[in-house]
This record gives C-alpha cells, structure tokens and sequence, in this order.
C-alpha cells in the first residue's frame, strides 16, 4: 500500500532526522537571485519551507516581510530557534492549499517536488491565486525522472512548460549552474511571472 504524503509522513521524516533534502544552507541559485532584489519589503511565501535557510538568510538581511509556511511544525520550531526574532505570525503551521493570503513573491525550494503530481495541476492554481498582479515565482526545480512512488517526485522543463505557461509568463528556465555538488546538472532554476 502507498504511503499517504501528509502531515504524519512529513513529521516522522523529521523525527527520525530524514531530511536529505536539507541542504543545511541557502540554495545557492536562490542564495545569486536574492543578492540582486533590491525591494527588501516584498511580501514573500516560502512553501513548504521546511528548516527554511533561504527564510533565515532573506530575514537576516533586512527582508521583514518573509512568511514561511509547511504542514510539519518541526521545521518551523527548529527556524525559530535560529532566528528568534523571526515573527511567530510569519510561521504557518498548515497546509499551503488551505492559504488565503497574497504575496509579491513565492521562493520554490523542493515544495514542488515533494507533493503528490496529482497535486501539481492544483499547485499552478493556487499559486495564481496567491501571487499579487506580476508577482513571481522564483527557484529550482528537478529536470530529472528521480521518483514515483514518494518524493522528491522529479519532473523536466517539457511538463513545467505545459503545466505554468497558461497562467505564468516563463521569464526563465534554465539549467542551475551553481546547484551544489549532488544536484548539478539535475535543477533548472526557474522565474515564472503571474500574467
């Protein structure tokens, strides 16, 4: 039988430390778009932000209005103990399609490609919805098959094209030059705008 990825799944991935995904820093092709946004009072969501460096980062150096959001409250208690300045208001314990907020900015890092596929449809939409007019997303996202049956679900720039051009301009999608060492050559960062 498959394993429902929900809430329960996350928590005990973070109960038993499996978080391999957690790069223990700021992706680095974020970490290069962030250096060049100059506007520090954008709102921004990061969903399914998980331990979050790249909310720690953005906050650290002076971008107030970072809002982090995941279904397990590990990640967010563990940010907090980092940061603990950071804005309990600004940490949403709850799923991202339940969301009724708007943002100028959503940074994707490994959300896409941990909810279920069948989800991704449902994804695009609520994006739209909560991306104020022009708004962005900005990230990576795996060009490679990886997996099928749990995730990181893999995915190519063939299925994001068809998947976000109807309600996304694709200002980029281009192969990440910089991803660190394990995920080169399997990350395009991308930067879709809400038409």
């Amino acid at each position: 039988m498959e394993t429902p990825i929900n809430k329960e799944f996350w928590d005990n991935k973070y109960e038993n430390n499996e978080t391999g995904w957690d790069l223990n820093q700021v992706s680095p092709p974020i970490k290069a778009y962030f250096e060049q946004v100059t506007n520090k009072n954008l709102n921004i969501l990061i969903p399914g932000g998980g331990n979050s460096h790249e909310a720690e980062y953005l906050f650290l150096n002076g971008f107030k209005n970072v809002t982090v959001i995941d279904i397990s409250e590990e990640p967010l208690k563990n940010l907090k103990q980092r940061v603990p300045s950071f804005p309990d208001s600004q940490l949403l314990h709850q799923d991202f399609f339940s969301l009724n907020q708007t943002f100028d900015l959503v940074v994707e890092q490994t959300f896409f490609c941990a909810i279920d596929p069948k989800l991704r449809k449902q994804y695009v939409e609520k994006m739209q919805e909560i991306l104020a007019p022009k708004g962005k997303i900005i990230g990576v996202m795996f060009d490679a098959p990886l997996n099928t049956e749990h995730p990181p679900f893999g995915g190519n720039k063939e299925e994001y094209t068809s998947l976000f051009s109807e309600k996304f301009e694709i200002k980029n999608m281009e192969a990440a030059h910089n991803s660190i060492g394990p995920r080169l050559g399997k990350e395009v960062f991308v930067n879709f705008i809400k038409k």
